[in-house]
């Protein structure tokens, strides 16, 4: 094992797994030929003043019926299927790529040459088959969908390769396919997963997939593409309080939303299994957290987070569980910048 002597400070890994944006299409279950762009719309309304109330308002009727007699006027974007479609379809690419044992950038060679060795020695023995599994049914189950997802009739997820010689495609009933678990066996799960294993175990190879969704929510209903955030909303009125995402006016989904459900494959932190704090599948983060739960899931002080278990990876150390490994180099797939300061 290479001893740790200089503290690496420029360092730094290219994401392994890079979707586009999703662009979201209307069209009919039985007639998916027929698709039109989703357009973003506004709508002015009326809201009711439902915020929680200072002390002094909420003891006194009076002042209270004065509160709620406010017009809470809010202008939103919106986005539906037309009145005869009944179905959305979403589509993007994903292109994955090999090379994950050379990092972007790096400034300490003796880092470098321990850290290859224990990537190679892990894509020897693994292959990368449990994380290449996780993405496919990711894909499979269409998590991707995120809200569209809830209350869905129907789902069909077809994958496209767009290489040159790649002939092979896969079709998923996605609504019979788990998001809350990676134990199943499927043929064509296991075949787009090797697909994707292949190219991750690679030094410089790519596979690039076409991916189109069919959700069958039923006619003229509510779609959701992506929320932007709006760091300057101002003091106006007149300013919307909800703005959706769209390109070249198609409603559509962030590539950054679309890669966080297909890495959301960590069930190895260390309350998965304790009913009461579990979040199920995480997506892949250094330090495991959810925002929307306000909880980081790996902590230092637990010894597992990225950054403990990834120094001693990647310096040559044997870490103590396989799931540790699989969390590593999962986080690199994520890519992202992992120097070290030297304050």
């Amino acid at each position: 094992m290479a001893e740790k002597k200089i503290k690496v400070e420029v360092l730094a890994f290219e994401k392994k797994l890079v979707p586009s944006d999703g662009y979201m299409y209307g069209t009919h279950w039985d007639k998916r030929d027929n698709i039109t762009p989703l357009e973003l719309r506004e709508k002015s309304v009326r809201g009711t003043i439902s915020n929680r109330l200072k002390a002094a308002v909420k003891n006194d009727p009076a002042k209270l019926n004065t509160e709620v007699e406010k017009p809470n006027l809010q202008t939103v974007d919106y986005c539906t299927l037309g009145q005869e479609q009944d179905t959305l379809k979403l589509q993007f690419t994903l292109k994955v790529l090999g090379g994950i044992e050379s990092p972007s950038a790096c400034n300490n060679s003796s880092f470098t040459q321990t850290y290859k060795t224990s990537v190679r020695n892990y894509i020897q023995r693994e292959g990368f088959k449990e994380l290449a599994k996780r993405y496919a049914i990711n894909i499979a189950n269409a998590r991707f969908l995120w809200r569209n997802r809830v209350g869905v009739e129907r789902i069909d997820v077809e994958v496209n390769p767009l290489n040159k010689n790649k002939e092979k495609s896969w079709t998923f009933e996605a609504d019979q396919i788990s998001t809350k678990s990676f134990d199943i066996e499927n043929d064509q799960v296991n075949s787009l997963a090797n697909h994707i294993a292949t190219v991750l175990s690679s030094e410089d190879d790519f596979l690039l997939l076409e991916i189109n969704c069919f959700a069958k929510i039923g006619k003229a209903q509510e779609v959701y593409p992506s929320e932007e955030l709006v760091l300057d909303k101002g003091n106006s009125k007149s300013k919307k309080s909800r703005i959706l995402y769209s390109v070249d006016g198609i409603a559509a989904m962030h590539s950054q939303k679309l890669g966080n459900a297909l890495r959301t494959i960590d069930t190895w932190y260390p309350d998965f299994d304790n009913p009461e704090k579990s979040a199920g599948p995480i997506a892949v983060e250094p330090y495991g957290a959810v925002t929307n739960l306000g909880t980081a899931y790996r902590t230092p002080k637990d010894k597992q987070d990225f950054y403990t278990l990834f120094d001693k990876f990647a310096w040559g150390e044997t870490l103590n569980r396989i799931e540790d490994e699989h969390f590593v180099m999962s986080v690199l797939v994520r890519g992202g910048v992992f120097g070290e300061s030297d304050k």
